[in-house]
């Protein structure tokens, strides 16, 4: 049995939370086991919300103090190099590392053991760290990468911008070795169930920040027909904002807080729509993500509204699983929901196209793409 080392040095990432990011590393771990895998997980958070199944992962932490100086990019450098250690150590025959700022674990794994390493890359970090928070020592940040870059078997990246980002801090050598593997879904774990009887919900789930667009779908509701109802799922920085927002523009909206993985499969259950209202962004370079909603959207039958932006069209087929609208333009996003509000023979069709598509992009089949070639 091949022993996988799960590395995850990033201290925003609980592994064991309810962050997007957090569900990504739960069921890469997930698939990993299905192969077979024996898999430890070497990480600098663990979080609070350890599921059922996974309950028996070994786990290894190196914790990280908070702060936003130096001294906590030299702190992420030090967890690298203790988690390594440990996982060498440990004697694990391939490692699997979500790639974070500042982290050369999987190198410092591979090249002391002469194991195979699959890198992750699910955004271009530095270039986030720069714009949105305070890098200090970007030289360090862009030698890890390159270190990181050289070292891997594989170089996962989760859409083609993200694949450009990593192949223009990438040596020659290493563009043959990039792959891109968009995120994919657990179809056991979201499962479709019968819309509630009633005035059909609307539902959005994610963190509470700007880049999700919930203010364009408040204000969508505001100018809606008020023919649905509308359900948020999560929590975040906006979150107070929002909910001012929706009292100043009368919306009755359902907070429901953040839940954890586990417990959003029975959130989405009897909601008759699911909205991704992405906003516009400056540079369509910007729209890098891979949106794990949509596809977890997908799987649980409902019809998607969603804006039409970076990855978003090549998910959502127009017209057959869900509707596109312009971004950023709480109208055209209001009648797409007033449309489908009222037409409950097309969110039947489409929800059985949904779930289809969301049965063939199972996150084992992410992880098939990201070996197909590898000599593991």
């Amino acid at each position: 049995m091949r022993h996988v080392g799960y590395v995850c040095v990033d201290p925003g990432i609980p592994v064991f939370g309810s962050k997007g990011a957090s569900v990504h590393v739960q069921e890469i771990i997930r698939s990993w086991r299905a192969r077979g895998a024996d898999v430890t997980v070497y990480c600098t958070r663990i979080g609070d919300s350890v599921p059922g199944d996974l309950a028996g992962v070994r786990v290894v932490t190196h914790p990280i103090p908070r702060g936003t100086g130096p001294e906590r990019e030299r702190s992420q450098q030090d967890a690298a190099a203790a988690l390594a250690a440990q996982a060498v150590e440990d004697g694990v025959t391939a490692v699997y590392e979500r790639y974070s700022l500042f982290s050369d674990a999987l190198a410092r794994i591979t090249g002391a053991l002469s194991v195979p390493g699959i890198l992750e890359v699910n955004a271009p970090l530095i270039d986030e760290q720069r714009t949105h928070r305070a890098l200090h020592d970007e030289g360090s940040a862009l030698r890890a990468l390159g270190i990181q870059l050289s070292a891997a078997t594989v170089i996962a990246c989760v859409s083609d911008p993200v694949a450009a980002w990593v192949a223009g801090h990438a040596s020659s050598g290493a563009l043959s070795r990039i792959v891109t593997a968009p995120n994919g879904v657990n179809v056991q774990r979201i499962a479709p169930t019968p819309e509630s009887d009633g005035t059909p919900i609307v539902v959005f789930v994610g963190t509470l920040k700007p880049w999700h667009g919930v203010s364009d779908l408040i204000e969508a509701m505001a100018l809606s027909d008020g023919s649905w109802k509308l359900r948020i799922i999560g929590d975040g920085p906006e979150a107070a904002n929002l909910r001012t927002l929706a009292g100043a523009r009368g919306v009755d909206a359902d907070f429901t807080g953040a839940l954890t993985p586990a417990e959003v499969p029975r959130a989405l259950a009897g909601c008759a729509i699911a909205v991704a209202p992405y906003p516009r962004t400056e540079r369509e370079e910007e729209q890098y993500f891979s949106p794990l909603k949509i596809y977890e959207y997908c799987a649980a039958g409902l019809p998607v509204v969603a804006s039409a932006v970076g990855q978003v069209p090549d998910i959502i087929d127009h017209g057959v699983t869900g509707l596109l609208v312009d971004p950023s333009h709480p109208a055209a996003l209001a009648t797409a929901l007033d449309e489908l509000a009222g037409a409950p023979l097309a969110r039947r069709a489409m929800s059985r196209a949904a779930r289809r598509f969301a049965e063939d992009h199972s996150w084992d089949a992410v992880l098939d793409a990201i070996l197909e070639g590898a000599t593991l």
